[in-house]
Parts: structure tokens; sequence; C-alpha cells
């Protein structure tokens, strides 16, 4: 009999045009070896252009997903996406509770705050932005923001790395036990360079910038890689460390589709003759 591999759980939403949410999740996960579940927080209706609208998932329901496959299926590790409200976001916190997800209960726990999508629409309320500080950094393994999410979160605008150190201190004061404030949004540097800290020492993570316009779910992409090493057992800075490997080189596989941007991509995970084929 096969064994059976790593159950890593989504609380996301869903993009209809594949690029970026729960579908970037699963296919990082596919690609990683390990087996995806999620929990839909809401669907959006997007293409590679913008996002024309989204339908919020029940916060009752959306708990229920994470209880129901937990209960039966178990969960490795668990990462979080677009959480669209605070009422979500606080259903998400008690369910994560009861099943033992978050760092107080051992269960790795990655919070990826997504608060618009790369076309600068909104996918998170006002009023979750407070939510998310109160209720999930302190549950959190390893917070994930962009620079704009930094901004929201923080009042922090990143220009520089001192800026981002400034950020990850913040971060980590709101209660997260690891930063990972990710520097792909200061294009003027020529390195793209992501920082990790935890309340001690900072670990900076550069890789040479990629020159292609398709970086459709890459959040997600490292994100979801992320998770994917912890539950197989790595610490933080390994399973930071593969996510970065893993997001570069989705990047450089990206792929244009439709009219506007298109995903990056962890299909080169897949190609037989890739030296870096083998499993984090």
């Amino acid at each position: 009999m096969t064994a059976t591999p790593p159950r890593v759980l989504t609380i996301a939403g869903s993009d209809s045009g594949g690029g970026a949410g729960l579908q970037a999740d699963l296919r990082t996960f596919f690609a990683c070896g390990v087996h995806g579940m999620t929990a839909v927080t809401a669907v959006t209706v997007q293409n590679s252009l913008k996002v024309s609208a989204v339908t919020e998932i029940p916060a009752e329901v959306v708990a229920a997903q994470i209880e129901t496959v937990a209960g039966d299926i178990g969960v490795q590790a668990a990462k979080t996406g677009m959480l669209a409200n605070a009422d979500i976001i606080a259903a998400v916190a008690r369910a994560c509770d009861r099943v033992g997800i978050g760092r107080d209960r051992r269960i790795p726990f990655v919070v990826d705050p997504v608060a618009a999508s790369m076309h600068g629409d909104p996918l998170l309320r006002d009023d979750a932005l407070a939510a998310l500080r109160g209720e999930l950094f302190p549950r959190a393994t390893l917070v994930t923001p962009n620079l704009d999410e930094v901004r929201l979160l923080t009042g922090i605008v990143v220009r520089d790395h001192a800026d981002q150190r400034d950020a990850a201190v913040a971060l980590i004061g709101q209660g997260a036990r690891w930063a990972l404030v990710k520097g792909g949004h200061m294009h003027e540097d020529r390195q793209c360079m992501d920082l990790l800290y935890d309340g001690t020492e900072f670990t900076e993570l550069p890789a040479a910038r990629v020159d292609t316009p398709h970086t459709h779910g890459g959040g997600d992409t490292m994100a979801s890689a992320i998770t994917a090493a912890l539950a197989r057992g790595m610490d933080v800075p390994a399973a930071v460390r593969f996510g970065k490997r893993f997001v570069t080189r989705s990047v450089r596989a990206a792929y244009p589709l439709g009219a506007g941007v298109g995903p990056v991509s962890p299909f080169w995970r897949l190609a037989p003759e890739d030296p870096e084929q083998s499993g984090p």
C-alpha cells in the first residue's frame, strides 16, 4: 500500500482564472508532494486582467470545512490566503483552535495576509485588518506579507532594506512568531530580497530579480511551498529557504495567459530532467 503523504490545508479564496488563490496553492502542494485540502472562503470572478466580483462564503461554512477535514483526514500544516472579512477571520481562529492548528497547538500555521489582488482590486474588507492582527497573528507560526500588505498592517512604507527591518520588527510586535517581509515589490532593487525575522535575528534571503511581467500567484506559491516544507518536518528557516528557491524557479517558469498577467508556474518541478526535482 502506498504511504499517505503529508496533508496540508489551505484556507483561501478561489481564483476562477486559476492563477492565484487556492488553485495556486493546490498546484504548489502537488508539485511539493503533499496532499492538499481546502476551506474555501470566497469565490472571485476574475481573469488575467481584473477581479470583477467576489462572493464571500458564510463564516460558519468556512469553519465547518476546516473542522471536517481536520477531524477525519488530519492536518500537518495549514496556511491562509484571502479571508475577506472579520467574521471569517474570527471563525477561522476559533476553528483552528479546536483542531489544534496554530503555534500553541503545534500544527504549523502560515498566515499570508492577502489584502488585494495584483491588479489592485481589494480582497479584504477594512474591518478585517484589525481582525488579522488581533486574531490570527498571535496564532501564526509565520506571516508572509508583501510590501503593500505591510503598509496596510503596520503603516510602514518600505522603500529600502532598513524599512524592511522596521516592518519585520513591527509584525513581530503584532504577535507573529516569525515574520517574512517579501521584497518583490521593491522594483528598483536589482535583487529580490526577502527578510526573515524571529524577534532576535534577521536572515536575508536574496535572489536575482527575474525579468518577467508574469508574476500572478507568486505570493500564494511561496507561502504554499513553505507550508508544504513545514508539513514535511522542516523548521521555519529551512522551510522559508525552500519556499524562496521554489518561487524563484516558478517565476522563471512563468507563462503568458490571457490578455493580462500570467501566473508563476511550479511545472518546472515536474520535468524529469530537472536536477532540482527532488522533494523538500
